[in-house]
């Protein structure tokens, strides 16, 4: 069979439970999925594939159908209270959550979705019974993997729990088709979950480059309010122990203690809202400032999003992703879009969204000293941070989320059509 006869889906069903891409990344459970999410619909939508997300409400005030975009829907279904759940009480919600799908199904004909795309293992769970409802192909995103995290926790923090292993076995053994970020990715799915390599395909995540782009430095820090000179570290994203921000105060306060910063020069910009088990202490990142002496240096910032959330990234000198494991890391390639370095773990999918030496660097594990060293080095060298900087708009510029849409859809072609080969196949036999 020919690409040109190998079906297109007309509409895809995108699982999305735990979380809304109509929420603001940066704080509770929304993050890099929800900007995947929001992207990838958006321009499937522009290739003629309609595209309907289906999450969980978690106000009666939402309305059941929000539009997104052109082409994109958003439904609310109601399963469980209308409040926000902790994602360790949201299993006991996917029975309500699976019937309110099928419930949307079943006012259309038979056959009205071509496809379901499933993001993270609560939406998996989803995914692999309406499959077998639907008679239609399953493609799942696994955005983070259980054996992956419990492997490398940050001290202090909870391990994923039993139920979902097996739940992320389940999908694994269930699904037509895997999309990993990464070839590291890929290889975890096979050797930890025993996929099969040839269900898997890897395709990286994108950046807006329209959004992310590089520009005025000054006029950013101006809006900021920071001072021209300054020299100023950043991090974005969500405030929890996975993502390790703490890492990048304690570097600050050991900079500051050596004296290779001069503390009226140095501004640290923390933007995000707690989640995940740093819900448990909201003011943990506060307190720890406290207690290092560095209140004075560091700005806390609501999440922020569009043209604000750039301008972080434009005023920064550096952005430090010190994350315990990310199977990608979105904020890398934004900052580097917009021509800003990035320091980060050599972990998961980093040293794919950034590139050692070139548009970045990435430090083994997460000590003090070895954070404070090279956050010091490139505080301290100008001509170091204008080669990196040059570099990390060349490297952004490889990923884009038309590339990414374009290798998703091929991979809902391919899964489509190993589906019908394999019903061929059985009605054959029979």
């Amino acid at each position: 069979m020919t690409p040109t006869q190998l079906r297109k889906p007309r509409r895809v069903a995108v699982l999305s439970v735990h979380t809304s891409p109509l929420e603001q990344p940066g704080t509770g459970d929304a993050g890099g999925m929800n900007v995947y999410i929001t992207e990838t619909a958006t321009r499937m939508a522009q290739r003629g594939i309609a595209v309907e997300v289906f999450t969980r409400a978690t106000s009666s005030g939402l309305p059941p159908v929000a539009e997104l975009a052109p082409g994109v829907l958003v439904r609310h279904v109601s399963a469980g209270p209308f409040e926000g759940l902790d994602r360790a009480e949201l299993p006991a919600e996917l029975c309500g959550f699976t019937a309110g799908v099928l419930r949307a199904e079943a006012r259309h004909e038979p056959g009205y979705y071509d496809l379901v795309h499933s993001h993270y293992w609560l939406s998996g769970q989803v995914g692999w019974l309406t499959r077998k409802r639907w008679g239609v192909p399953l493609v799942h995103t696994a955005h983070t993997l259980a054996k992956v995290k419990n492997a490398a926790l940050a001290a202090g923090d909870t391990p994923e729990p039993r139920e979902r292993v097996i739940g992320e076995q389940q999908i694994v053994d269930e699904a037509d088709r895997l999309i990993a970020n990464t070839d590291v990715e890929a290889a975890q799915l096979v050797s930890l979950y025993d996929a099969d390599p040839e269900k898997v395909d890897i395709i990286a995540p994108g950046v807006d480059l329209e959004r992310f782009r590089p520009g005025g430095r000054h006029a950013a820090r101006r809006r900021l309010g920071i001072a021209p000179d300054a020299v100023v570290f950043a991090f974005v994203g969500r405030i929890q122990p996975l993502k390790a921000p703490d890492v990048l105060l304690r570097a600050v306060a050991a900079l500051l203690a050596r004296g290779e910063i001069a503390r009226e020069r140095l501004v640290v910009l923390v933007a995000g809202g707690p989640s995940g088990t740093g819900l448990e202490q909201p003011a943990a990142l506060q307190d720890l400032a406290v207690a290092l002496d560095i209140t004075d240096v560091v700005r806390f910032l609501p999440p922020q999003s569009g043209e604000a959330l750039a301008d972080v990234y434009r005023a920064a000198d550096t952005v430090a992703v010190p994350s315990h494991n990310e199977s990608f890391g979105l904020v890398a390639l934004e900052a580097q879009a917009c021509g800003t370095p990035v320091v980060a773990a050599a972990v998961g999918g980093l040293p794919v969204a950034v590139a050692d030496g070139f548009s970045g660097l990435l430090v083994a594990g997460h000590a003090t000293d070895d954070w404070a060293d090279t956050l010091g080095r490139l505080a301290m060298s100008p001509v170091l941070r204008a080669q990196l900087a040059a570099g990390a708009v060349q490297h952004a510029h490889r990923f884009s989320w038309d590339r990414t849409t374009d290798a998703l859809i091929a991979g809902y072609i391919d899964a489509d059509h190993a589906l019908r080969y394999s019903l061929a196949r059985a009605e054959v036999a029979v």
